[in-house]
Order: C-alpha cells, then sequence, then structure tokens
C-alpha cells in the first residue's frame, strides 16, 4: 500500500504557475504509475496527466498539453505537476493517485488517492 499526501495549492493569477508535489510513503515508489487528477465542484474527477514509473512515458489531457508537465523523482518518494499559464478553467482540488497498472490514465485504474490540494485560478 502506499500513502499520498499533496501540497503546493493555491490562490493565483490567470497566467501565473504553480508546482505541486506529492509525497508517497509505503510501498517502493517506483513501482507504481502516478497519476494527477482534477475535480471542479460540480464535475466529475477528470485525468490531468500520468508518468510512467520510471518517468519514461508521460500523458497528458488536451486541456493542459502545452501548458503542465509531470516528472518525478524515484529517489525523493515525490511527483511532480509543474502548471504554467494557468486560466480560470484549470481551478479545482488537483488528486495525485498511484496506480499498479502500466500506462493508466482513468480514474478507475488508479487504485491509491491523496487527499487533494485546491488550486484556484483568479481572472
Amino acid at each position: 500500500q502506499v500513502q499520498l499526501v499533496e501540497s503546493g495549492g493555491g490562490l493565483v493569477q490567470a497566467g501565473d504557475s504553480l508546482r505541486l508535489s506529492c509525497a508517497a510513503s509505503g510501498r517502493t515508489f517506483s513501482s507504481y504509475t502516478m497519476g494527477w487528477f482534477r475535480q471542479a465542484p460540480g464535475k466529475e474527477r477528470e485525468f490531468v496527466s500520468a508518468i510512467s514509473r520510471l518517468g519514461g512515458r508521460t500523458y497528458y489531457a488536451d486541456s493542459v498539453k502545452g501548458r503542465f508537465t509531470i516528472s518525478r523523482d524515484n529517489a525523493k518518494n515525490t511527483v511532480y505537476l509543474q502548471m504554467n499559464s494557468l486560466k480560470p478553467e484549470d481551478t479545482a482540488v488537483y488528486y495525485c493517485a498511484a496506480s499498479n497498472t502500466i500506462g493508466a490514465i482513468s480514474v478507475g485504474q488508479f487504485e491509491y488517492w491523496g487527499q487533494g490540494t485546491q488550486v484556484t485560478v483568479s481572472s
């Protein structure tokens, strides 16, 4: 099992940047596909980005492609989400998740979840 704790959220203006971090503890971090999801009020949780176990492959939702970058440091048991050129529509609670499935990108494929961190982008 793995425990996940997100940090780095906050209130920013449109066009600003934020970096989210997710610290993992428990089983071997490098054995998991890691992902970021978000959920806005009244909407379903949606995929944002994912990264393979050793970081060689990354996946992005079309809505964030070119603006967000996912990375991981297996020595520090941490995954990051660098968010640039933020837009008001990026406002949501952002969740870190871990999956035992190679290539996982859907909510149902991730077994472990953090508690979430709020990101609010004002116009």
